[in-house]
């Protein structure tokens, strides 16, 4: 959904009053007019009694509180008299105790006082922002990752949001498309993990303590596969594809507890997400018995009629409520049409009312009834805010967050002793930039800029030079004279290249990925001085450098790292912090080669068996099918050895269990964490298995010299897929285990065969 980046003042503080604190805490005390010792589901019978047919959509109806930037609708001068008169259910882009206090007490003017829902896109933090989620998968660690989704929620739910508009789950393949950046990548087991692990961050143990939110997993289903990776665009798949692919991380997210679930822009196969009554009713609502309500994306429920599946808002109201779409975001579709189409009999009164006890659940669960304003609360607001554990944990994120793609002659970690280090390029100094897409109340003066990170880190010994060579964008060389004099008088270079922060994200699909501008030509100027060059990539999605990735020493990608991205990066440059990130998406050589996830790869009738061997084969005759870093890669400061594969038995059966074993060691020098990844290939199958598919992975912490026996338990499940009748099944016949450190990177291998 479109985010207004500005800073925009609360229409609410000018169109209403102040509620006056005896009125609040009388709301406090009569809100939903329900007696609240009777359970949850009780107390919404009795209150769907109490309500008009005017009242109850109202509560599936959502608004933004402040001005819009985004194409949906204008600003509603009228918002305000619509909550007093309690035909609203939730608003977003409204943030703040005081902001919230003052809106809900509005709502609590209305005859049946029921609280609105305030949500807020808290896409990867509120004030403090961590790495964009993309680079959180790239830590591979599922604690890290919950701790985070937890302290974002903390942070917002002290500024009086009930409900953030995230995880974003969908499987992207694509790095044309920008919103790779909110996702996991391209692996579905990995997705899944990640996705149960943000859901539980969010949410906490139980729904309505002050420092969780609401989650929502978003988009259902199937936006990441959206055609040419171009936004809002249509989405073609097969059953099997759906279903394997791209529905495992909402199912774990379902299963972790997700409260909400987002529809999306895309069609699938045809249908519009927002309409599509067999993603939202048959496989959401019915097979998986989810229990939360559905909101749409903003405007698509009336986007129906721009997709040619709606002749106007009226029937795309229809359309969408009766597919399973509880709420309309900034459509205006439900409010002007749907009480109107049940009086027609065009919508059942019996879908609204579920539509709207799944809303007032939500309300009930999170306590609003109980006391509307207890997530408004600014005592509360200035401790969460102030609270310097946040910081520490966003530049503990950032750290595991990087990936060391290359290390040439081990020129990282930087040497201490050092005179000089030339930092060059457009980003070194960058702030914003750092912060990345979806920094929704972070003030970006304190965000600590590379070389901030630089000068706290350096000792007093080492001189820093600085030049910044050209812009991210454009194509003026007129700094390269200055940056190459400042590199010749250093010791080593550290170019900071990558994209500004409106690069990547909502509405920023790119055909070419290539690096931007001429920054790759100040990398071949500062290269020919001959002095080692330490190269740092921030980015929010996977880009293409074929001159950097064949001249670098080194090449650090860094992400969007967030606001403590500079102190993040110094320390993982100079090895205070020994880098164990891993890809979770696969990096092209060429845009021609999209769609390249590694999980994409079959063997053809006609493979390619060795390099150079492409007549008549499945290959490309300008450039190899290898990717330039496969899913999965990441180097460490020091070396692992894996050795002694064992395997329990050679055959099972469905109804056994296999453990798969072997011996890690940190051969280094240093402390370390390796990602081991498990990958399985059924050899024959009913439909054609793709080479690798990622069953499990462990992320082991090693001293120097240390060894662990690391163990997977292999069952039907790692080994079933989806057959040509869409059954879950594991087929007999052989299977081959690969145990490695990435997807290209196998040290480890043995079969299995599944008995009948």
């Amino acid at each position: 959904m479109p985010f207004p980046f500005h800073q925009y003042l609360l229409f609410g503080l000018l169109l209403a009053p102040c509620v006056p604190a005896v009125a609040q805490k009388k709301a406090k005390a009569t809100a939903g007019a329900t007696t609240t010792a009777a359970p949850i589901e009780q107390r919404i019978t009795a209150l769907l009694a109490q309500m008009t047919l005017e009242e109850k959509v109202g509560q599936l109806n959502q608004y933004s509180g402040r001005q819009l930037t985004g194409p949906a609708s204008d600003r509603k001068t009228t918002l305000l008299n619509s909550i007093r008169e309690g035909t609203v259910g939730s608003v977003l882009n409204v943030k703040g105790v005081q902001g919230t206090r003052e809106v809900q007490g509005v709502a609590m003017q209305s005859r049946l006082k029921i609280p609105l829902l305030f949500g807020l896109d808290v896409i990867h933090g509120y004030k403090t922002v961590f790495p964009i989620p993309l680079a959180e998968a790239a830590s591979w660690d599922l604690v890290a990752i919950r701790q985070s989704a937890h302290l974002a929620a903390r942070e917002a739910a002290s500024a009086g949001i009930h409900w953030t508009f995230a995880p974003m789950v969908d499987i992207a393949r694509d790095p044309r498309w920008g919103r790779v950046m909110e996702g996991a990548g391209e692996d579905p087991y990995l997705g899944s993990q990640i996705a149960r692990a943000r859901v539980l961050g969010f949410q906490g143990d139980k729904l309505g303590g002050t420092d969780a939110v609401l989650a929502c997993a978003k988009h259902f289903a199937a936006y990441g596969a959206a055609i040419a990776g171009r936004d809002y665009n249509a989405v073609e798949l097969n059953d099997q594809q759906l279903w394997e692919v791209y529905l495992p991380p909402f199912k774990a997210a379902l299963d972790a507890g997700a409260a909400t679930f987002m529809n999306s822009f895309n069609t699938l196969n045809g249908v519009p997400a927002t309409g599509n009554r067999h993603l939202q009713r048959d496989i959401l609502k019915d097979k998986w018995d989810f229990q939360g309500f559905v909101v749409s994306d903003w405007g698509s429920v009336t986007e129906q009629v721009q997709w040619g599946y709606a002749k106007d808002n009226a029937d795309a109201a229809a359309k969408a409520l009766n597919a399973g779409s509880d709420m309309d975001m900034e459509g205006d579709a439900y409010n002007g049409h749907l009480a109107k189409l049940v009086k027609e009999g065009k919508v059942e009164m019996a879908l609204v009312d579920d539509a709207v006890r799944r809303v007032l659940r939500k309300k009930f669960e999170l306590g609003l009834f109980d006391n509307p304003y207890k997530f408004s609360d600014e005592k509360r607001e200035k401790q969460v805010m102030s609270d310097p554990w946040s910081r520490v944990a966003a530049r503990q994120m950032a750290e595991k967050s990087m990936v060391l793609l290359k290390n040439e002659q081990s020129v990282l970690p930087l040497q201490r002793q050092l005179g000089k280090i030339a930092l060059i390029g457009p980003l070194v100094k960058a702030k914003r930039d750092l912060d990345g897409s979806w920094s929704v109340d972070s003030d970006t003066t304190l965000t600590v800029s590379l070389f901030e990170g630089f000068a706290r880190k350096a000792g007093s010994k080492t001189q820093l030079l600085y030049a910044k060579g050209c812009d991210v964008t454009g194509d003026s060389r007129a700094g390269f004279a200055q940056a190459v004099e400042t590199a010749k008088n250093a010791e080593v270079i550290v170019l900071a290249v990558g994209e500004t922060w409106d690069m990547s994200g909502e509405a920023k699909s790119r055909t070419d990925i290539h690096l931007p501008g001429v920054q790759e030509e100040l990398f071949q100027a500062l290269k020919a001085t001959g002095k080692p060059i330490v190269v740092v990539v921030m980015a929010g999605r996977p880009l293409i450098f074929n001159a950097i990735a064949d001249g670098a020493d080194a090449i650090l990608y860094g992400w969007w790292p967030g606001s403590e991205g500079g102190n993040a990066l110094a320390n993982v440059l100079y090895g205070d912090y020994n880098p164990a990130g891993k890809l979770p998406m696969t990096f092209p050589r060429a845009v021609g080669q999209i769609p390249i996830s590694y999980n994409q790869q079959y063997h053809t009738g006609r493979p390619v068996k060795k390099p150079g061997d492409i007549r008549y084969k499945s290959a490309y005759i300008d450039e190899e099918n290898t990717p330039r870093y496969a899913f999965g890669h990441g180097l460490s400061y020091t070396t692992f050895k894996y050795a002694d594969l064992k395997i329990s038995r050679p055959q099972m059966t469905l109804a056994d269990n296999v453990q798969v074993q072997f011996t890690l060691t940190n051969a280094g020098k240093v402390a370390g964490e390796e990602v081991v990844q498990l990958y399985v290939h059924d050899l024959v199958a009913s439909t054609v298995r793709p080479l690798q598919e990622l069953k499990d992975f462990r992320k082991v912490l090693l001293k120097p010299g240390e060894s662990k026996i690391i163990t997977f338990t292999i069952s039907k499940d790692q080994l079933a897929f989806y057959n040509q009748k869409l059954e879950w099944a594991a087929e007999p016949g052989g299977f081959n285990l690969m145990i490695g450190s990435a997807a290209n990177d196998i040290r480890l291998g043995s079969t299995l065969e599944l008995l009948p």
